[in-house]
């Protein structure tokens, strides 16, 4: 079992031979391990910037389709429909592709930066409704509250609203931040060396796709299971005692 560990993964990747110690010690040598640490490093940076996209540009949108401003309603559900009605792959072929052609600034950034605007967007629409929803479960009596004690329209959102919107929708939250990991598979069709790209390549060049494959499979399960694992912590520190299930009797 062990040599044929190191028979796969300790390969040189570009001379096919066996390197002690599995990682390539030489600037010039790399091992399959190597390639496959730098693809899960790239699946979590194209991840991660994609959920702070996602998270800014989704709560922005969902508290714009709650105000009184017919314009920001019309604005945000126009965000919304547009990037949750077109498929991820296409919606990344178009920052890849199409957008540079009308923003030259576009064609200064790398490809993992676009899939990430791109990921990021797609998902805060998602994120948007989740905001909405939770806003628009708080009851309004809440909202005249903080109006009548004299707090202006964005005081209310931010200290009576958002603190208690948030709390109800950590859970739909903790589901979409797995999405955006399991989604960032889609960024081998712009070229980022991620860990889908990894498995198709190093499948090919090795003949051996099966333990290829359930590694990168494996990684994605660790990566998913740790952004549950986090949010799931957030949760239960912001959880208000006696209110949906936080203990209190």
């Amino acid at each position: 079992m062990i040599s044929d560990w190191k028979e796969l993964w300790c390969k040189d990747t570009v001379e096919g031979t066996v390197v002690e110690g599995c990682f390539g010690k030489d600037p010039g040598v790399q091992t399959y391990l190597d390639w496959l640490l730098s693809a899960w490093g790239w699946t979590l940076v194209v991840a991660l910037i994609a959920l702070v996209i996602a998270l800014v540009v989704g709560s922005l949108v969902g508290v714009a389709r709650t105000t009184p401003s017919k314009a920001l309603v019309a604005a945000g559900n126009a965000w919304t429909e547009l990037f949750r009605n077109v498929p991820l792959i296409v919606q990344l072929f178009l920052w890849y592709f199409v957008l540079p052609e009308f923003v030259p600034a576009l064609k200064d950034l790398p490809s993992f930066l676009l899939a990430a605007l791109g990921l990021g967007c797609f998902t805060s629409a998602r994120i948007a409704e989740q905001v909405r929803a939770g806003i628009n479960s708080i009851p309004k009596g809440q909202r005249y509250a903080g109006l009548a004690m004299g707090l202006s329209l964005p005081q209310t959102y931010r200290y009576v609203l958002l603190p208690v919107a948030f709390r109800v929708v950590i859970p739909p939250l903790t589901s979409e931040s797995m999405n955006i990991v399991k989604n960032s598979s889609v960024a081998f069709a712009v070229s980022v060396l991620e860990l889908t790209q990894f498995a198709r390549q190093v499948g090919e060049e090795t003949s051996q796709p099966i333990p290829v494959y359930l590694v990168v499979t494996l990684l994605y399960f660790v990566s998913a299971f740790s952004m549950y694992l986090v949010a799931s912590g957030i949760e239960r520190a912001v959880r208000v005692p006696g209110v949906a299930g936080g203990g209190g009797r």
